[in-house]
């Protein structure tokens, strides 16, 4: 499946930096699960831990699932 580029360089960035940061955040919370046990902190993370990755692909192709979807986003 080829993915046509559907975002500008603006909605690039964009999708790079909150895919770095939510990764980030999926480590951090992670490791303090490991500390205090928390479920949901553990639920949180994985979720962080799936689309933070998928958003820095996003970024790295130009392509955006949701407006691959034909749902209109900001950029």
């Amino acid at each position: 499946m080829k993915l046509t580029p559907n975002i500008d360089d603006l909605g690039r960035k964009s999708r790079l930096i909150c895919g770095i940061i939510a990764s980030l955040c999926a480590i951090g919370l992670i490791i303090a699960w490991a500390f205090t046990g928390s479920r949901t902190m553990l639920i949180v993370g994985i979720i962080l831990g799936i689309t933070g990755p998928f958003m820095i692909f996003e970024a790295a192709h130009g392509w955006c699932a949701l407006r691959a979807m034909g749902i209109k986003t900001p950029r």
